[in-house]
């Protein structure tokens, strides 16, 4: 998995999101999306892909494409606060992808884009005992969004979609050594707008 994948491509999209807009097209068809469009997981090149709702439909079913694509859910999961601290992460704004191949990757976000490093998945495993929503995470294309950042407390289940959208909002937002003064107000925005959905 590399940061060069779907992540790089997502935060470059989000960051520039009012110049690209008017020219996003369905990946597969090329028909122009609207600017809350479905996407899809590309699993052979680790890459988000912008698809419209006719072409989303074709790969409800995870064995279509033969497997190289996986639909991104869209559901969002409000959680009770979840004792993270069990993964061994510091950072109060990450987010953890159980991916298909057993590894789990914690992600947060930077002026560069998103830091990424490997937890132990046995601790992942752990966590889902305590808090059993989380096994339900569809591995590649949902995560556990966490903000504790200024005595905040978000847990979602959220859609990777939504995880690499709070990493562009950090790196469009970010000014100077320490962030700035836009940076945090921007983050609560974002997850005050997050809704649950099914």
């Amino acid at each position: 998995m590399t940061t060069d994948g779907a992540l790089a491509r997502l935060i470059r999209t989000s960051a520039d999101h009012a110049a690209t807009a008017a020219a996003e097209v369905c990946e597969l068809c090329a028909t122009r999306v609207p600017e809350e469009h479905r996407h899809l997981y590309d699993v052979g090149d680790d890459e988000v892909r912008c698809v419209c709702g006719p072409c989303s439909v074709l790969f409800a079913d995870d064995a279509a494409g033969e497997g190289r694509y996986r639909l991104v859910p869209r559901r969002r999961v409000r959680l009770p606060r979840v004792d993270t601290e069990i993964l061994g992460v510091p950072v109060g704004l990450v987010f953890f992808v159980p991916w298909a191949d057993g590894t789990v990757t914690a992600q947060g976000p930077s002026p560069a884009g998103a830091m990424r490093w490997e937890v132990d998945a046995a601790a992942w495993q752990r966590l889902t005992t305590v808090c059993r929503q989380l096994a339900s995470v569809e591995p590649d294309v949902e995560a556990l969004l966490v903000n504790t950042v200024h005595g905040l407390d978000h847990h979602w289940i959220a859609p990777i979609d939504d995880c690499y959208r709070m990493v562009a909002v950090v790196r469009r937002e970010w000014r100077g050594l320490s962030g700035g003064g836009r940076v945090w107000p921007a983050v609560e925005r974002f997850f005050e707008d997050l809704t649950e959905r099914s």
